[in-house]
């Protein structure tokens, strides 16, 4: 299998990245964030942990009947249960996948209480089970790059000989290191009997800041899978950055002649979209997604990116989906105008969506002199939804330099109008406590993050709110010119969603709580 040159793109943002403590999506947004990936290229999308709730199970199921090309692929641990349940919910799916895994290394064995008999056992039983069900079976070793090196040998070959068609070799904890990495994958295709009829994946974390050298180390190894997530989400330090080895291939394929499917071209578009529904923003100097990272001051640098781009330049702005000049567009600019523009920026707007972000770009055109691409950008993700139970119908913050804040807030509640005064330490805090005061609620904020969207006093904010309440998590965003009135939106699109969490789980819903360790 390694004769290919055709690496294939796992993405595990709706499973691994979703476990990030706060990162969790709603039904609706993870069907969006599946046709992004599908759309772009990725080979298998792991769209969750079908055993682990029944809103996992839908979203699963769902995503599995809308996919056009992609594999869908879903996480079992290694029991009959948990395959069978994964079974029912990617079997609609044009071409499903069963991903089962066990813990091997010494740690993870003391988990379930297995010795390595009972376990290797364990192994073939579960992964006949998986292959009896779907010709196509992944098995995972967690933990394996921990794993004693003859155990590992022996539990690869048999998941190989019980029907696996795929071996992914999980670097669960970020422990290893590049030369390891390529040495793990190449020793077992060299030393498993079998090894040459399925494919070997690599599934890094990045807890030592090594995930992506990891994973192009076990393709130069013979890994001809990679598993990624979209900005790098995940647990701890995170996953593999699906847009970092991407690029990686296809910048410096001189030295690694290896090609994916990806159409980079629509890389900013979904990094910013699963930054949104995440709450997780994209850190300013990321490789290839951060905001800084086609951005020039040094004189120096300005003045050779004005002789040659390429001299501080190792890929083209476009080739990850941004526009490479930034074409302002003002109050006067109209829909045809606006539309070419979220064209160019990757957007395929239907006439009503249009109709929104149109009046929204007016209204902020009227506050700004330029609206730049990432003013767009947060216009078309700002999250506001008409059927919202809550929302912000007028605002005004009193400030002083001595004393507390006042904000005076109208809030419509359920349709009705709701007027109240709140004092607090600062505009925010006092514009909060208005809201608690219109609608008074037990949910504890757990982050609160400003970022401007673009530079200039008269910038956008983009505000991501996060909160909990009794175990539910959800966040927030909205952007404004003014600060305070984002982030009354971001506070105000946060409980909008909490509330949809709470129905969720009222009797009869059937929400399971499964607890299960990140491969």
């Amino acid at each position: 299998m390694t004769k290919s040159n055709q690496v294939l793109i796992f993405d595990t943002t709706l499973r691994d990245g979703e476990q990030s403590p706060g990162a969790t999506m709603t039904h609706d947004e993870k069907l969006e964030i599946a046709e992004l990936l599908d759309d772009m290229g990725v080979d298998i999308i792991e769209a969750g942990f079908p055993i682990a709730s029944e809103g996992d199970f839908n979203a699963v199921s769902e995503i599995a009947k809308r996919a056009k090309t992609a594999t869908i692929c879903g996480l079992a641990r290694a029991n009959y249960k948990d395959i069978d349940r994964c079974w029912e919910a990617v079997k609609h799916a044009k071409s499903p996948r069963i991903h089962t895994f066990i813990g091997t290394s010494p740690l993870h064995r003391a988990i379930p209480n297995l010795d390595m008999d009972q376990m290797a056992e364990r192994i073939h039983d579960t992964v006949t089970h998986a292959r009896n069900l779907c010709d196509n079976v992944q098995w995972s070793p967690m933990d394996a790059t921990r794993t004693e090196w003859d155990y590992l040998c022996r539990t690869v070959e048999i998941a190989i000989k019980a029907g696996a068609t795929t071996i992914n070799i999980p670097d669960t904890v970020g422990y290893t290191a590049p030369v390891e990495s390529a040495d793990l994958i190449r020793r077992l295709i060299d030393t498993v009997p079998g090894a040459d009829n399925v494919i070997f994946a690599t599934h890094c974390h990045n807890d030592l800041g090594m995930a992506t050298a990891n994973s192009l180390a076990a393709v130069a190894g013979g890994a001809r899978q990679i598993e990624c997530t979209i900005n790098g989400l995940g647990e701890r330090a995170g996953n593999t950055a699906l847009e970092e080895v991407v690029m990686a291939l296809k910048v410096r394929h001189d030295i690694m002649p290896y090609t994916t499917r990806i159409d980079t071209r629509k890389i900013m578009n979904i990094s910013r979209r699963v930054a949104t529904v995440s709450g997780f923003a994209v850190q300013f100097n990321k490789a290839i997604v951060g905001k800084n990272a086609f951005a020039h001051e040094s004189g120096i640098h300005q003045d050779g990116m004005l002789k040659n781009r390429e001299t501080f330049e190792v890929m083209k702005p476009e080739d990850v989906g941004l526009s490479g000049t930034s074409l302002p567009l003002g109050k006067h600019s109209g829909r045809a105008a606006l539309r070419a523009k979220l064209g160019e920026m990757g957007f395929d707007l239907a006439d009503n969506q249009l109709n929104d972000v149109f009046v929204r770009f007016k209204d902020l055109a009227d506050r700004k002199k330029e609206v730049f691409d990432d003013d767009l950008m947060a216009l078309v993700y700002q999250n506001d939804s008409g059927d919202d139970r809550l929302k912000l119908k007028s605002l005004r913050v009193v400030c002083g330099t001595t004393g507390p804040q006042t904000a005076d807030m109208v809030m419509e509640v359920d349709g009705a109008d709701v007027e109240t005064s709140a004092t607090g330490d600062g505009p925010v805090d006092a514009t909060f406590n208005a809201v608690k005061a219109i609608f008074p609620h037990g949910a504890r904020l757990q982050l609160y993050q400003v970022s401007a969207v673009t530079e200039g006093t008269d910038a956008q904010a983009t505000v991501s709110v996060r909160m909990e309440e009794e175990g539910r998590i959800a966040t927030g965003q909205s952007a404004d010119t003014d600060t305070v009135v984002a982030s009354a939106k971001a506070y105000i699109n946060a409980l909008n969603r909490l509330l949809v969490r709470r129905e969720q789980s009222e009797p009869g819903y059937d929400v399971k709580g499964v607890s299960y360790k990140d491969i």
